[in-house]
């Protein structure tokens, strides 16, 4: 009896040790796994800007950068161009007016709701019934070339464009919209957010993707895991010198970036500068003292709209704004102080 005692256990410790070396086995074979997927990158446009993809992909999965820029594609040409006459903002656009307006899709719907709330609580700083303005202005066709002679609007026309304007005159009803006439929506200053936010639902219904980190123009989202277990980096351009960084963001598993500044997208007349990003108040091009804005969230659209909304309002004004949110900011004033809001602090690594 003692002689199988011994026996037993002799074998009872080999099994265990042999349990240990195979999960041994197995946690390596993952991890050499994790640490060698295929890499997939493509650089292509999108939505009037640059689309910057890379993508993890574990064994079995397939390069799917191109199913990715798709989605932005199918986004704007159904949902947000108000350029595509195939776009439901196009539609919604042209029967301005109209008492019966317009039927209005459930993503589209839930998009404009959204959009609307950071409209209201930014009291206006963020409108995106301001597309007759930012049309007049027409800042992005001198940015890229397009017009050789620039000409201003002059300020009958800009008060003009103003009376045809405001969010609080849209009226939601049974699944239609009806917009006064006169007023066209323009989503560009949400656009690339909302773009992020619809590739954030396509990976997350790819199972074999370990990892991505996918730039639309200003707006950036991470997600999941990169191969060697470093967190992401996210550079923060230095808008004074926009070749360079001021510093960068750190970050683990997804979440959402969103740069709004007057280097991105502007024309010069007279030693001035007539950036993009317009005032709904004035109509003019916002000046609140910033070069730049910096949101991080979870959610691409809200970090999209509250770059734009915090860089018409200014540091000061956007704080308690951000802090509704639940929103991290950095700014950059015009004379290229840094500054945090305190959750952005854990996340930002200055050069």
């Amino acid at each position: 009896m003692k002689l199988f005692l011994k026996k037993s256990k002799k074998q009872w410790k080999t099994t265990v040790w042999m349990c240990i070396f195979s999960l041994m086995v197995a946690c390596l074979g993952f991890t050499a796994c994790q640490r060698n997927p295929t890499c997939y990158q493509r650089i292509d446009t999108a939505m009037g800007t640059v689309v910057k993809e890379t993508v993890y992909v574990e064994k079995g999965g397939e390069d799917i950068t191109a199913q990715i820029r798709q989605q932005i594609v199918t986004l704007e040409d159904q949902f947000l161009s108000r350029r595509k006459d195939s776009a439901e903002i196009y539609q919604i656009n042209s029967h301005a007016g109209e008492v019966q307006g317009t039927a209005v899709s459930e993503p589209l719907w839930e998009i404009l709701q959204k959009l609307l709330e950071v409209s209201e609580r930014s009291g206006g700083a963020f409108d995106f019934t301001i597309g007759e303005t930012v049309r007049l202005w027409d800042i992005d066709s001198y940015a890229a070339k397009e017009k050789e002679e620039v000409v201003l609007p002059s300020l009958d026309q800009i008060a003009e464009s103003l009376a045809n304007t405001g969010y609080e005159k849209l009226q939601f009803q049974n699944g239609r919209i009806n917009l006064p006439k006169g007023m066209q929506l323009d989503l560009g200053a949400a656009g690339k957010g909302i773009a992020c936010d619809a590739v954030l639902t396509f990976l997350r219904n790819q199972p074999h993707v370990a990892g991505a980190i996918i730039s639309v123009g200003g707006s950036i989202l991470t997600y999941g895991k990169k191969p060697d277990g470093t967190l992401w980096k996210v550079g923060i351009v230095d808008p004074q010198n926009p070749s360079d960084y001021i510093g960068g963001l750190r970050l683990e598993g997804q979440w959402c970036v969103s740069t709004s500044g007057d280097y991105e997208r502007y024309v010069e007349v007279k030693g001035k500068r007539y950036h993009h990003i317009i005032d709904p108040d004035s109509g003019y091009p916002a000046d609140a003292g910033l070069l730049s804005v910096t949101i991080l969230t979870r959610d691409g659209m809200l970090s999209d709209a509250l770059s734009t909304a915090c860089f018409v309002l200014g540091y000061e004004e956007s704080l308690e704004l951000l802090q509704s949110f639940g929103a991290h900011g950095l700014f950059v004033d015009k004379q290229g102080n840094v500054m945090l809001t305190p959750g952005m602090e854990m996340y930002y690594v200055p050069r």
